[in-house]
């Protein structure tokens, strides 16, 4: 059974290690907003897209008061090597088994071309301070996702 999330419903809590080793859970980050996008792999055209584009706009989603976490299934050496590479500046989440993105809703059946495949889908969580879902992108865009979570942050905070 499909797992569906909605503003207002209270984030499923987690501990992932980050590139790193690093562990982070969601109640580290309580009393600040999380800006949680899950992707399906490093290094693929699509997802570095998005991680570039949530780079470019890093240091004015942290002006918003917003962290941003990563997740996708690839293990922590991976997700190191993409980081450096693309000059990430925020952790990247190894969720190897996909219980989290499970829990999110971003791990399941999906459809690409007509072929049904289980995998992760493209979602975007923006969590609030308090620990619950105040925006999500159950297929998030990824060449502009920076900007789309940007001006969500900014309308949240009525500075559209």
């Amino acid at each position: 059974m499909a797992i569906t999330l909605e503003a207002g419903d209270a984030a499923p809590e987690f501990a992932l290690p980050d590139q790193d080793g690093a562990t982070h859970r969601l109640a580290d980050y309580r009393g600040q907003t999380v800006v949680l996008y899950f992707y399906p792999r490093d290094f693929t055209s699509g997802c570095t897209k998005q991680a570039c584009s949530l780079r470019d706009a890093n240091a004015e989603i942290a002006a918003e008061g917003a962290v941003i976490l990563g997740v996708s299934t690839d293990d922590v050496a991976t997700h190191r090597r993409f980081r450096e590479e693309h000059g990430l500046r925020f952790p990247l989440l190894s969720d190897e088994g996909a219980e989290v993105s499970t829990r999110y809703g971003s791990w399941g059946e999906k459809t690409l071309y007509g072929r049904k495949s289980i995998g992760m889908t493209r979602s975007t969580f923006i969590i609030g301070p308090d620990g619950k879902l105040v925006r999500l992108w159950k297929r998030a865009r990824a060449a502009d996702h920076g900007e789309t979570v940007l001006k969500a942050l900014r309308d949240l905070a009525g500075r559209s």
